[in-house]
């Protein structure tokens, strides 16, 4: 089929690898790997959140959100404080070192989207924007509501004959 149309799961999917690589590239000089810069954007917009929480947000495994902390607190850019309740929880904040760290990172995500959006009008960006979050919303909603059977799992066609 190479004359099939991309899909929009495809390009999507090619959009964010692309935007992933192009501040990766620009990123070098930080010494940080792509999960930990992660780890610090979704941190300093929940700072004082539960390691669970965290791990529940990038959508990965607790375990592997641990050693990324344990490389972030060694280096200095991340803390973990007792729950002032619950000893078994550990609350995760940002230390003074990483804001700057932060400042660069926002830059550099300003410059790539720049770049990813040129030729774009202002109205054109802000529709994006717009639908690409209805999109999102409607996900989510779609992901709490349960798949029966058939959907779960379609039958895949069958040549005449056989």
């Amino acid at each position: 089929m190479p004359d099939a149309q991309p899909t929009l799961g495809f390009v999507l999917n090619d959009v964010a690898r692309l935007l992933r690589k192009r501040f990766e590239q620009r990123a070098r000089g930080l010494k940080l790997t792509r999960a930990q810069w992660q780890v610090l954007a979704y941190l300093s917009a929940n700072e004082g959140i539960h390691q669970g929480g965290l791990a529940e947000l990038l959508d990965i495994e607790p375990i592997t959100l641990v050693r990324i902390l344990d490389k972030l607190e060694a280096n200095e850019f991340v803390e973990r404080r007792r729950h002032p309740t619950d000893r078994r929880i550990w609350l995760l904040h940002l230390t003074p070192r990483a804001h700057p760290v932060l400042v660069q990172m926002r830059a550099i995500g300003n410059a790539t989207r720049q770049e990813a959006l040129d030729g774009l009008a202002d109205e054109e960006r802000a529709r994006l924007l717009r639908m690409l979050t209805a999109m999102k919303k409607n996900l989510l909603e779609a992901c709490d509501r349960p798949v029966d059977a058939e959907e779960a799992s379609p039958r895949l066609a069958t040549p005449a004959g056989v």
